[in-house]
């Protein structure tokens, strides 16, 4: 990746990603190798993050005295970019002990800083269960303890937990007795589950990059650099990897689905500027068909927006498929396993935008008649699937196939080349998908479902960079994925992550689906 720096220079910034291969297959020799290679690349990526740090501080030192729209931008590129190499290369939450390579230097970790005395501090004692010797039935003396200290944030403020392991020793055979050290989201990390929600909802939700989480942490006294952040990040991203593959599962499982997409800017390979990643949207809610299922969303991140990306993500979707004329979704219906349903407020966007534009009568006379439609839509919503087809049987397909014959003639009386008869084509060409929810109750008349699923996404794009890196785009689609289905679920997203954090370390993984949003929220009614 080259950056063409105001001064002059051009940086180049290396940028590798290979997949693991199956070890299990491997002999020691070829083992040996990869090791060896693995550790040149990690050396490489932490020498990159190095220059990566020194040009940040440069360009802030340029910037210094003097406005630069395209400075502020290069900076804001480059920590976003750094935060997603941070991110990745962030322990697993449960590392295997592995061997040093035999050559190289193995790169130094920052000492951690001890926590403000300043913090208020709560101790947690976990004292052994046993009252004698598990052995031979001695008593047991005090020996010492061993203290760890967790930063934790309870809303408003930040505190410190004091987790106090006292050790006991047999006074007849010298056994000594003490507690396991208790769970932690992250293995050995400083940060409580609080906190890490904290920091997880403060990027996604509320769009604030970790540089300046690390600002505004720092006016409060609490020193968390970026890189500590960003670590966090990824460590949090991998805890929580099976719960949002569980989720995928669980959208992927309904009947019916709201897809969409929109273009997010993220750092391209090579050059340093920016190319068009796409975020999809997959969105089951059933709630406005009087189903009781809970609802949820998954994000999926891409590169691009070739067909072959919506067709992998519904590989195991069979029903229909709500969105709008995309041609990439057309190659999933194209199979005969999907059915599509295209979306009317598309259709009624291009009429009101005619009509804002212009005043079009024509254009007023569409809106009115859609109108009427919607009006139907909103009696009948939340109640059977039965009932809201028998509805829009007998009261919107009469208005539909006047509006069909309606546009029909009006499109005669156009220019082939105006925007009015480029409209009209827009409808009468997916006409059969547009009139699809008049035969099942089930489906909506539009896909708003998915676009209030991206609005989230239109308002982050606005405050930085969406990711940099196509791996940071993949984490923040996994993270979108929980904080929208805990939105869904009338939850609280830094409430939920909180909790989620808290219980799985400890969770069994044949029972993670008891983590998704609908089923703590249901937990928490029966309580």
């Amino acid at each position: 990746m080259y950056f063409d720096l105001p001064c002059g220079t051009l940086l180049l910034v290396p940028d590798t990603c290979a997949a693991l291969p199956d070890l299990n297959s491997l002999n020691v020799e070829v083992l040996r190798s990869l090791v060896q290679e693995q550790h040149v690349t990690l050396v490489s990526r932490n020498t990159e993050i190095n220059n990566l740090k020194l040009l940040v501080l440069k360009l802030k030192r340029m910037h210094f005295g003097r406005k630069s729209e395209k400075l502020d931008r290069d900076i804001e590129q480059l920590e976003l970019r750094l935060e997603d190499l941070e991110a990745s290369d962030a322990p697993s939450p449960n590392p295997a002990p592995a061997s040093a390579p035999e050559t190289g230097a193995a790169p130094k970790k920052p000492a951690r800083r001890p926590l403000p005395e300043s913090l208020p501090r709560t101790t947690q004692t976990h004292t052994p269960k046993h009252t004698a010797c598990p052995d031979c039935g001695g008593r047991l003396r005090s020996l010492g303890e061993d203290v760890a200290e967790v930063l934790e944030y309870v809303p408003g403020h930040f505190e410190v937990i004091r987790l106090v392991r006292p050790k006991l020793s047999c006074t007849c055979c010298e056994r000594i007795v003490q507690e396991s050290a208790p769970s932690r989201p992250i293995d050995r990390g400083l940060a409580g589950p609080g906190l890490l929600a904290h920091v997880i909802v403060s990027k996604f939700a509320d769009h604030l990059p970790l540089y300046r989480q690390s600002e505004i942490y720092g006016r409060e006294g609490i020193d968390l650099d970026r890189s500590t952040l960003a670590g966090w990040v990824g460590g949090v991203s991998r805890t929580l990897a099976p719960l949002v593959e569980e989720l995928r599962r669980y959208v992927m499982s309904a009947g019916k689905l709201h897809g969409d997409d929109t273009p997010v800017p993220v750092l391209a390979p090579g050059n340093g500027k920016t190319k068009t990643g796409r975020l999809w949207t997959y969105v089951r809610d059933d709630r406005p068909a009087g189903d009781q299922a809970a609802p949820a969303v998954w994000f999926a991140y891409s590169p691009d927006r070739k067909g072959e990306h919506p067709e992998q993500h519904l590989g195991s979707f069979r029903g229909t498929l709500q969105a709008d004329g995309y041609a990439g979704f057309n190659r999933v219906s194209a199979k005969g396993l999907v059915q599509e349903a295209a979306c009317w407020a598309h259709v009624r966007r291009k009429f009101y935008d005619l009509h804002q534009a212009h005043a079009s009568p024509l254009a007023a006379e569409a809106l009115s008649r859609i109108g009427q439609l919607y009006a139907i839509e909103s009696e009948i919503r939340g109640r059977a699937p039965d009932e809201r087809r028998e509805v829009r049987q007998n009261r919107s397909r009469p208005l539909l196939e006047s509006l069909h014959q309606w546009l029909e003639s009006s499109l005669a009386k156009l220019s082939a080349k105006s925007e009015t008869a480029s409209a009209i084509r827009y409808a009468l060409g997916r006409w059969t998908a547009l009139v699809r929810f008049c035969d099942d109750g089930r489906l909506e008349i539009d896909n708003n479902a998915a676009e209030r699923a991206l609005r989230a996404v239109a308002l982050g794009r606005k405050n930085y960079l969406f990711a940099g890196s196509d791996a940071g785009g993949e984490r923040a689609a996994a993270m979108y994925s929980l904080i929208g289905s805990a939105k869904l679920n009338g939850l609280d997203p830094e409430a939920y992550l909180r909790d989620v954090l808290a219980r799985i370390a400890d969770h069994p993984i044949n029972r993670i689906a008891e983590l998704l949003p609908s089923n703590l929220a249901a937990a928490s009614k029966a309580e």
